[in-house]
């Protein structure tokens, strides 16, 4: 019931992803359709080219969608924030199974007709258009079923980077440990891949009765395209320059943050692009900069460790002011905090630290030979991560380092899977799954106090910008904090209502 109850209320928002998925997965195949058959083609006239094209088509789909995702993403034209990128993943790993089934499509033509036409004094592009590709039709849409099959899968990792798509609420319950909502993305899109193997394979039977010419491909590419412009306009409706894009990155705090930046632009009248549970730093970052995004919430410690690489001290206003002037020298702005400083916390099992009387990092040497660490992957790769934890405490664990998603260390520490891991200080979860802070006794956390940083072309091209955001400094305390995660991990809240609630509450 409460799936169905989800679907119900956010029927709109559903409906919207729904038509951006499907969209994404008919312009990717419909290009690996453009490349792929052509290229097939040339394999079947050209042996050793189409080897290497096969050979580069299998290793690029070799590669995991999210490490091409990662890879394309700062390539000019391609990459960037948004659909983009996305169809070029999509693409690329749709275009492979094109290629072999046309190619085995026309290999598999009787050899006897290919004489007869050429007796009949057929060319060579004849013989293909009217011979050898219906004949191979079969093989041919063989392949497009199973590219577009990939394609409806593939596509949900799409909300990584913004581009929408029923992954946005798969990612959206990954990060609240959220069954409902996983589900409310899942189902839908195991059924929409159903549904386009359905409906090609009625296709294809239809296909068989029927001559193919030059100038009916021609009226159904026409149709085609014009209906994939159609919804793609309806599923990425285009925004103006005045609209402030604002992302966040893929926990549930962040979320949130975004949710409240959002709404706090839109009670100034401004238009705002939600691009929200992106990658983490390194991806907000990275489109902040190239402009993909106006606005995303960061933290002064990871700012200026992770992000500029630099060493920082444990005062609070010295690395604000720190990472405010690395900023300005990038063209983005660090505004005034929000109020509450989400430092890491060194957690453990609280059944683990009362039995065996663990209260600081420090106290993890008696244990840590026989104890499995988990960690997120973010935090495993940062300067002020893992590896300094380790030598500023001199942890040497028995066992690697388990790396996990960000969203699931903590329930994964309560169900034993770990043993001690790293998690946020304003986290719900700490208190709900009986977890236990350690004392960072040697201090090794910098501060990490919640900016808005934004791009200061953005700031000057809307001074609204700079008056929402001046608003919300200083109004969120770390008790806060802690209340709008429990709202929404703990109690599972809808993040748009728990943040308008919050910004209702202080206009009282």
């Amino acid at each position: 019931m409460r799936l169905f109850d989800f679907w119900l209320t956010h029927r709109g928002e559903m409906a919207a992803l729904l038509l951006q998925h499907a969209v994404l997965v008919i312009v990717s195949t419909s290009i690996a359709i453009a490349l792929g058959v052509p290229a097939g083609v040339l394999a079947s006239r050209r042996p050793s080219i189409g080897r290497w094209m096969l050979g580069i088509a299998s290793v690029a789909q070799t590669v995991p969608s999210l490490a091409l995702l990662g890879f394309l993403l700062p390539i000019p034209l391609i990459g960037g924030l948004g659909p983009r990128t996305a169809l070029a993943t999509l693409t690329i790993y749709a275009v492979l199974p094109i290629i072999r089934t046309t190619l085995s499509g026309i290999r598999q033509v009787d050899r006897a007709v290919i004489e007869a036409g050429v007796a009949m004094g057929m060319t060579s592009r004849q013989l293909l258009w009217l011979v050898e590709l219906p004949l191979a039709l079969p093989s041919i849409f063989s392949g497009i079923r199973v590219a577009t099959v990939i394609g409806v899968g593939t596509a949900t990792i799409a909300a990584a980077i913004g581009a929408g798509g029923l992954g946005e609420y798969i990612f959206r319950g990954l990060s609240m440990v959220d069954t409902t909502t996983i589900l409310a993305g899942a189902i839908p899109a195991a059924a929409l891949a159903l549904a386009a193997d359905g409906g090609l394979a009625w296709i294809e039977r239809r296909l068989k009765h029927v001559r193919l010419t030059t100038a009916l491909v021609g009226r159904l590419a026409g149709t085609a395209l014009v209906l994939v412009g159609l919804a793609s306009g309806a599923a990425y409706a285009r925004m103006d320059d005045d609209t402030i894009v604002v992302g966040s990155k893929n926990f549930t705090e962040q979320v949130i943050l975004g949710e409240l930046v959002a709404q706090a632009l839109e009670t100034e009248g401004l238009r705002v692009d939600r691009k929200l549970n992106l990658g983490g730093t390194f991806v907000c970052d990275r489109a902040l900069r190239s402009g993909d995004l106006d606005v995303y919430i960061e933290y002064t410690g990871t700012a200026v460790t992770a992000v500029f690489h630099e060493q920082v001290s444990n005062d609070s206003r010295q690395v604000f002011e720190r990472a405010r002037e690395l900023y300005a020298r990038n063209g983005l702005t660090a505004l005034n905090p929000l109020g509450f400083n989400n430092t890491f916390t060194i957690l453990v099992r609280g059944r683990d630290a009362r039995t065996l009387g663990l209260k600081t990092v420090s106290d993890l040497r008696a244990v840590m030979e026989s104890w499995t660490p988990g960690f997120g992957y973010e935090f495993l790769q940062r300067d002020d991560g893992y590896r300094g934890l380790t030598q500023a405490y001199a942890l040497r664990f028995g066992n690697d380092p388990r790396a996990m998603d960000v969203s699931l260390i903590y329930r994964a520490l309560a169900d034993g899977q770990i043993d001690v891991t790293a998690g946020d200080a304003t986290s719900a979860l700490i208190h709900a799954l009986d977890l236990a802070p350690l004392d960072d006794d040697r201090r090794y956390f910098p501060p990490y106090d919640a900016v808005p940083v934004v791009r200061t072309a953005s700031l000057l091209r809307q001074p609204a910008v700079g008056r929402a955001l001046a608003a919300l400094a200083g109004r969120v305390s770390d008790s806060d904090m802690r209340a709008l995660n429990a709202a929404v991990d703990i109690d599972r809240r809808d993040v748009r209502t728990v943040a308008r609630e919050f910004l209702q509450g202080l206009k009282r």
